[in-house]
């Protein structure tokens, strides 16, 4: 991964972690703490260590210099960590965070769990994000105006299926047959992701023949997906019914003349 990571997002990750770092710590003391649980050292030179710990001339940790000299991909993932959005590698991100971080408030602390464990457990990713969706499916459904009320306990393929029969984006309906294939496709992605958390996660009782995703670059390619799927499913939910505003009637209103 390290070498798609161009040296000018690199630049300006570096100040955007340095930022995030202050912020979640804000004493020198535990920004060293921090940065040296990613420091490892192979042995008594300089060179025997994967970065160089800078210092300012009072000995406190030059945080940007030292983060200037990490390789990307370890910047990436401290990146992740500490929730700063990375759109050059999960595009829909950034807009997904904000656009159900009100809305759908479990289905946005679940996901935030997510995108932060994306490097370290990649499995265990897939699984929140899946519950992600999940929940923002269900509170779709919530809607007073939507006829289909799904029986408890379905799954994410289910829940899809029936909200892409409201939405009419299912064969049978009447739609372009364009249209009816996306809707297949977006079918066929709830699917992947959850035989993927069924299958191919910890989450569920594993031999230590089965196989469990741990290279984060699906990880990344599901969480993608799940903000795509959920961007779109929550914008079409939202267009086909719009949120409805109360008008407060005033009868009695005091007029100032």
């Amino acid at each position: 991964m390290n070498d798609i990571i161009s040296p000018k997002y690199q630049m300006k990750l570096v100040k955007e972690v340095a930022d995030a770092i202050w912020a979640e710590y804000k004493s020198y003391v535990d920004v060293e703490h921090y940065i040296e649980k990613w420091h490892i050292s192979y042995g008594a030179y300089d060179n025997d260590q994967n970065f160089y710990i800078s210092r300012k001339a009072n000995q406190t940790i030059d945080l940007e210099n030292t983060l200037h000299g990490i390789d990307g991909e370890t910047l990436l993932k401290i990146a992740i960590e500490l929730g700063v959005d990375t759109p050059d590698f999960i595009s829909s991100i950034p807009i997904f965070r904000n656009a159900i971080k009100s809305e759908y408030v479990t289905a946005s602390l679940t996901f935030e769990k997510a995108f932060r464990q994306i490097e370290t457990h990649p499995d265990i990713a897939i699984g929140l994000v899946n519950s992600a969706l999940e929940s923002i499916i269900k509170e779709i459904f919530k809607d007073k105006r939507i006829q289909t009320k799904p029986k408890d306990g379905k799954t994410l393929y289910d829940l899809t299926s029936d909200l892409l029969k409201e939405f009419q984006l299912y064969p049978g309906s009447d739609v372009p047959s364009e249209i009816k294939t996306i809707g297949s496709s977006l079918l066929a992605v709830s699917q992947g992701i959850e035989k993927l958390r069924s299958e191919k996660t910890s989450l569920h009782g594993k031999t230590n023949d089965d196989y469990i995703v741990e290279d984060s670059i699906y990880t990344y390619f599901v969480v993608n997906s799940v903000a795509t799927v959920g961007l779109f499913l929550n914008s079409f939910y939202k267009k086909k019914f719009p949120p409805t505003v109360e008008v407060l009637k005033n009868e009695s209103i005091d007029l100032p003349f």
